[in-house]
């Protein structure tokens, strides 16, 4: 953007040694659309659409938004297939169409026992659809893909400003056919709307280096802001970047950019804090219980479990931890290479050493300008953000799963669109060419080893992907030399065998069903620690990598990521109460009737909907008609037509049934609450109806000790016990004598 200040101008002047090419300088801000004069015919706004900035060729806008369109069609593409995804999320949104206080708190049931384990901004879209036009696959999913294609259209707007059309077509369509990046895009977790507020801050701030104002960084304060309301901490990871490289490189005094910044940072408390004060001063006994905590607090949560408890691995409460520090932990390998490796590699690290190539070559080209350069800028902007969430993620040790690597997706594309624009533009220079070649032969050879993981899958593939990327780099190392068209066509080459690889697992995915807590991209066995996700790899169709192997893909004793020695599929222990649902289960990584831990699928009312996981713990359950029947009898007379351990549980019920069911424990059965007084004063008051036999126990303990565990036991001795189907109840209004 420019400006009529002497100052400005002087900024948007072309630094010394920016390239004379054929397209606006790099630090050259995008010239402001003339003005229609005063009597003169406006533009119509549809060709204004159409036609885009005057300055780009006339084919820009158009395969802009071609690209939106073609992002949008492969992410709706199917998408009903997924049902509700993860039902434990989709029951929120289930409870907060029939209560505006569960809509507020993130509530699990409209009865408002229990919250998510997540602030409840990410649910609103969702809610607000479902609300608008029923609750269905499409209206829980479809917001999802919106932000999905949004956030390509923010990450296009930066690389165009900075560098090129073509460039932010590049970074675009890298996001948009970066596997984890397909998948959860169609998926109802947090990471859609974190994600997409992740890459408007970045962009943002780029902004804000382009022009000095300070708006620009109070809206990356409210994108953080609000990107903390979707999942905690995780949105402060790329505040260090942000905030060092303006206060570095700003175009104003270091005293006004100290002063900017701390306006964002209002911004960003303001934005984050409204809901976390409500929740906080809200009398606990009027609000829902804080979901994840240990003592019903919502800061507990974020500092705890959802946030230093991530990084260290001390999650009180969690499934496992992990390991600490480097080396073996439940969650995986941790490490340098940790996104390289098999579990996660094929999900985000297919253009990962491009990436970090690019971005040396963009640093080392802009080393000279000035100390505002914006394209320089925007290469720390995009680049720190990549580096800081690479690094935290590598050497986490607590619960991590693969798609959480949907954060990295859009620094990622954004440093591959400016780097290859940035050395294209530069490709006379013999440093350039003979740079951009190798980041092509990066994208190649690990492109092969990526397919190579996964051998009965497209065998051909990786042979194209690597001759036809190592043929290109050879001709773009002579691209200064060559005629322009040769040259863009061994670019064009370049990029066709760099896409082929994530290109063929995005589709893969699309083209699977993904339900459950845990879900990979790609085909069968592109991932070896799923633990469910039906479909895709380490889903729960019998397909490799289910619960039931360890890190090198092979059968544990227990069935536990990272293997050990446990006799009930947990480390160290049994299902939580020492049972699997229905009795089934155990411990050697073997299924019998199909309930228990690894591969199989199930049939019966109360195992696991999708196999893969553990009974109930991290997929939903199968309902059938007559268990369905039986809860809907007489429902609008109690609060909760039905309790069960653990969310997931619980929650595939309440989307069976319509009617709220309440998750004792939480989701993992492992939160206090609600204690066991409690739970019998509701049993007094007739506000529960059942009580569901086919849970996960007692909690993830193990030791049939915790609350969980205390209300089962005492349900068990005093209430008559109910068969329908497959299903085992206990009707909490019929006792048996005993008690």
């Amino acid at each position: 953007m420019s400006s009529t200040h002497a100052d400005r101008q002087a900024r948007s002047a072309p630094e010394p040694g920016a390239p004379p090419a054929d397209r606006r300088a790099p630090d050259v801000p995008a010239p402001p659309v003339p003005r229609a004069a005063p009597g003169e015919p406006r533009r119509p706004l549809a060709r204004g659409l159409w036609r885009g900035r005057p300055e780009d060729p006339r084919w820009a806008r158009p395969a802009f938004l071609g690209l939106l369109l073609a992002t949008a069609v492969l992410y709706f593409y199917d998408l009903s297939a997924n049902g509700y995804s993860n039902s434990f999320y989709s029951a929120a949104v289930q409870a907060g169409t029939k209560s505006w206080k569960a809509m507020f708190f993130g509530s699990l049931d409209a009865g408002n026992a229990i919250t998510v384990d997540k602030p409840s901004a990410f649910l609103w879209p969702m809610e607000i659809a479902a609300r608008l036009f029923g609750l269905n696959s499409w209206t829980i999913l479809g917001p999802e893909v919106l932000m999905g294609v949004g956030t390509v259209a923010v990450v296009y707007a930066s690389v165009r400003r900075r560098s090129s059309p073509a460039a932010g077509l590049i970074a675009g369509a890298v996001l948009a056919l970066t596997p984890v990046a397909a998948l959860m895009f169609r998926f109802d977790n947090p990471d859609a709307m974190l994600a997409l507020l992740m890459a408007l801050a970045c962009y943002f701030v780029v902004r804000a280096v382009e022009d000095g104002r300070t708006r620009w960084l109070v809206w990356a304060g409210v994108a953080i802001g609000f990107a903390f309301l979707a999942k905690t901490l995780q949105a402060f990871l790329i505040l260090p970047p942000l905030a060092l490289v303006y206060a570095a490189v700003g175009p104003r005094t270091w005293r006004r950019r100290i002063g900017q910044l701390a306006l964002a940072t209002g911004a960003l408390i303001v934005s984050a804090g409204w809901w976390v004060a409500v929740v906080e001063l809200w009398p606990a006994s009027s609000r829902p219980y804080i979901g994840g905590s240990q003592n019903n607090s919502f800061l507990e949560l974020t500092f705890g479990y959802n946030g230093l408890g991530r990084i260290s691995g001390d999650e009180t409460g969690s499934v496992g931890g992990g390991g600490g520090g480097t080396g073996s932990g439940q969650w995986g390998e941790t490490g340098w290479d940790r996104m390289f490796d098999s579990e996660i590699g094929g999900q985000i690290s297919w253009l990962l050493p491009s990436a970090l190539i690019l971005l040396v070559a963009g640093l080392v080209a802009t080393r000279r300008l000035r100390r505002t350069s914006v394209t320089r800028a925007a290469f720390l902007v995009w680049g720190g953000s990549l580096l800081i969430t690479l690094v935290v993620f590598s050497y986490m040790a607590g619960i991590f799963h693969q798609y959480y690597t949907v954060a990295l997706a859009p620094y990622l594309a954004a440093v591959i669109g400016m780097g290859a624009g940035l050395l294209w533009e530069r490709r006379a220079e013999p440093w350039a060419s003979v740079t951009l070649a190798a980041a092509v032969v990066a994208a190649a050879v690990w492109g092969y080893a990526l397919l190579d993981r996964t051998a009965d899958y497209l065998p051909w593939l990786k042979w194209l992907v690597l001759v036809g990327g190592l043929t290109a780099a050879l001709g773009l190392v002579f691209a200064g030399r060559i005629g322009r068209r040769l040259a863009l066509g061994a670019a064009a080459a370049g990029l066709v065998a760099a896409l082929a690889g994530p290109t063929a697992y995005t589709l893969s995915t699309v083209n699977s069903a993904h339900t459950g807590s845990i879900p990979t991209a790609g085909p069968a066995g592109a991932s070896t620690m799923g633990f469910g996700g039906g479909g895709g790899p380490g889903g729960g169709r019998g397909g490799p990598g289910g619960f039931g192997r360890n890190q090198q893909g092979q059968q544990g004793q227990n069935g536990f990521p990272g293997g050990g020695t446990g006799t009930g599929g947990f480390p160290g222990g049994g299902m939580p109460g020492g049972q699997s649902q229905n009795g089934n289960g155990n411990g050697n990584g073997a299924t019998r009737n199909g309930n228990g831990f690894p591969g199989g699928r199930t049939g019966e009312g109360g195992s696991m909907a999708g196999g893969g996981g553990v009974g109930g713990l991290l997929n939903g359950a199968t309902v059938g008609s007559e268990a369905k029947k039986l809860l809907k009898e007489d429902a609008s007379g109690y609060t909760w037509v039905a309790a069960a351990i653990g969310a997931q549980n619980a929650a595939s019920y309440q989307l069976a049934t319509g009617d709220a069911v309440m998750a004792i424990g939480g989701f993992n059965g492992t939160d206090p609450s609600p204690t066991l007084a409690r739970f019998k004063e509701y049993v007094a008051d007739g506000r529960i109806h059942y009580f569901i036999a086919s849970g996960t126990g007692g909690g993830m303990g193990g030791s049939g000790s915790g609350t969980s565990a205390q209300i089962t036991s005492w349900v068990e001795k005093n209430f008559t016990k109910v068969t329908a189907g497959s299903s085992t109840f206990y009707d909490l209004t019929r006792k048996t004598g005993s008690g």
